[in-house]
């Protein structure tokens, strides 16, 4: 552990660099002559799509508030995009022509007439997600979608980082899931020893930032040091623990590999058997390390 947190200068000045860089680019919408709205999830309504209850045929009721954040379009539709977790990306409108600000609601059955491509109930599958945003017609005649084709934004980088409005929200299809709270984390394997390099057992907290997301509050064992932890996201879609590569203070820098991870329904524990990617820093890459998460 001490030659870690020796290297972590190294670290901290990496980061530095790379939070002062320009990104230098441009999007097809920006906040300066365009129009951005403000998009809510209602807090009483759905926050995911219930795979379980899709195919039971249970009702599912979507709800969201939307208002116009900037600018001043001519008119506004509300759009939907639908990615599959097959890879294809289906686009509709949802509501036409509407007058902002309104609360909206969906049920599977409005999505399923919406989108051509879609069926019944039995084309919704676990692991796609609808993400609603909206479209402006400009007084000029511009049109500025917000999404693109393949579902991705098509913004400034203001508009996607600003903390004053909201202006895509996502509707992962998955399950009901609850795994934040207090946990022991314990290094029960790793190819360097334990002992001098992680701290073992430790107390972590996992918090749900969003619907089948969740956050670990360290996923190094304190490699770093007790002063030094360093996050990292994962997600649960049905019992399915996918960990994900970036890192949460530190991505690009600090990242991880997901080797395997697992859910004990009957217990709770989570394990996942990680390793350092090799474009980490500080001599990381190579070291595998296998958490297990006790909750308290």
């Amino acid at each position: 552990m001490k030659k870690i947190q020796i290297i972590l200068v190294t670290l901290m000045t990496i980061m530095l660099g790379v939070s002062c860089e320009d990104d230098g680019g441009t999007s097809v919408v920006r906040l300066e002559d365009g129009a951005a709205p403000n998009i809510v999830k209602s807090p009483t309504a759905e926050q995911f799509i219930d795979l379980l209850k899709v195919e039971a045929g249970e009702p599912v009721s979507l709800a969201f508030t939307a208002e116009i954040a900037q600018g001043t379009p001519a008119s506004t539709d509300i759009v939907g995009s639908y990615k599959t977790s097959a890879g294809p990306v289906y686009t509709a409108v949802l509501f036409s022509n509407v007058t902002l600000p309104q609360e909206f609601n969906l049920s599977i059955e409005d999505i399923i007439a919406a989108f051509s491509e879609f069926n019944s109930n039995a084309d919704i599958l676990l692991g796609d997600v609808l993400t609603i945003t909206t479209r402006f017609t400009m007084n000029d005649g511009r049109v500025l979608d917000l999404i693109d084709e393949n579902g991705s934004s098509n913004t400034g980088t203001n508009i996607q980082t600003t903390v004053l409005f909201t202006t895509t929200i996502n509707y992962p299809i998955s399950c009901a899931t609850a795994l934040e709270g207090d946990y022991i984390s314990t290094v029960i394997s790793s190819n360097i020893p334990v002992a001098g390099n992680f701290r073992s057992p430790q107390p972590v907290t996992i918090t749900q930032p969003s619907a089948g997301t969740y956050i670990l509050s360290d996923g190094t064992a304190d490699i770093f040091g007790p002063d030094f932890p360093i996050g990292l996201t994962f997600t649960d879609v049905c019992e399915t623990i996918s960990v994900l590569e970036p890192s949460v203070q530190y991505p690009g820098v600090v990242d991880f590999i997901d080797n395997g991870a697992t859910l004990d329904t009957n217990t709770g524990i989570i394990t996942m058997n990680l390793e350092y990617t090799a474009g980490s820093c500080c001599g990381l890459p190579g070291i595998k390390w296998t958490l297990e998460l006790t909750p308290n």
